[in-house]
């Protein structure tokens, strides 16, 4: 990654932590000239959403679906995610709720008190969930997609078993990551992709060979302690984290809330958000619900850009 496409921010301590610094990626027009979407990134992504290291450039760029001839687009880093150098003292003490919180600084250290949406994958739409919570009136449009307001136990549980091999194995962040592709898949993907076939060579089963690729692939890219901040984070999402009441919180959200999921998602179940949608609408807020349809799991948003493209049309109109 290029560091000339980053920008750097101070923002307030937190939980007796020194400042905490922000790193963030911006494309478009000048900030205050056009409407602003922030973009949430997902687990192993970061802050360029678009250009050479884009992690989303089907969606995000010039005549995109989100096009940065239009909308001026930002999104940070989280912190510690091995991407800027900060390193959290005390990362078992900080959730989602605080990085919500120091996104939501650093908008306004950028002078911006409103944006026309906030749209994240995965962990990213958990954290943009806290942040609309946090922030009723900060948005247009919420957006969180293959996400949900909270962690749920299989959730919990994964998270937990992730941070259990990177702290005992020899090889952490290969093992974690190819342990981690079978919930970011589905058992269908993987048998129309391999249908039991071997390396003739290797004699492995091309599945495995798979794994171990993706699992070096991350490796090569990612930090340890990158790697043990964001996994940590995945297990804390939670708006009702102080025993509060859904309603109550919900209630003054002025954004329209589109909660977009994957029909075979095996980490963030679209059933969740099927449920949160029912009571959204319990509530009269103006929300809708749609769903990728794909063998591929969570990963889907980041496969199907044309199901991506189709939805996010309705909301981001040229």
């Amino acid at each position: 990654m290029d560091p000339k496409q980053l920008n750097y921010l101070d923002v307030d301590r937190l939980e007796g932590q020194i400042k905490v610094p922000l790193t963030y990626h911006l494309s478009g027009p000048k900030i205050g000239i056009a409407p602003i979407v922030l973009i949430n990134h997902p687990l192993t992504a970061n802050a360029i959403f678009s250009g050479v290291d884009g992690w989303w450039n089907e969606i995000v760029g010039p005549n995109k679906v989100i096009d940065t001839n239009i909308y001026t687009v930002i999104s940070f880093n989280i912190p510690g995610n091995g991407i800027d150098p900060y390193k959290w003292e005390f990362i078992e003490k900080i959730h989602t709720g605080h990085i919500a919180k120091l996104f939501i600084n650093g908008l306004k250290k950028l002078g911006i008190t409103n944006l026309y949406a906030v749209i994240g994958g995965s962990i990213g739409g958990g954290i943009s969930w806290e942040m609309v919570v946090l922030s009723p009136k900060l948005c247009k449009n919420l957006i969180p997609i293959a996400s949900d307001w909270k962690s749920t136990d299989w959730l919990i549980a994964n998270a937990f078993i992730q941070n259990r091999i990177l702290n005992n194995s020899n090889d952490p962040i290969r093992d974690a990551r190819m342990h981690a592709m079978l919930f970011y898949r589905t058992p269908e993907s993987f048998s129309r992709r391999f249908a039991r076939s071997k390396n003739e060579q290797s004699d492995m089963f091309n599945i495995e060979s798979w794994l171990l690729h993706h699992g070096q692939v991350l490796k090569d890219r990612f930090t340890f302690n990158g790697y043990l901040t964001v996994n940590h984070l995945l297990g804390t999402i939670d708006i009702l984290r102080n025993n509060q009441n859904f309603d109550v919180l919900i209630e003054p959200i002025s954004a329209e809330i589109h909660l977009i999921s994957v029909d075979s998602d095996l980490l963030f179940i679209a059933n969740e958000d099927k449920i949160t949608f029912e009571r959204l609408k319990k509530l009269e807020k103006k929300c809708s619900y749609s769903e990728i349809k794909s063998v591929h799991g969570h990963d889907a948003f980041l496969i199907e850009n044309k199901q991506v493209e189709t939805i996010l049309s309705t909301i981001f109109k040229k």
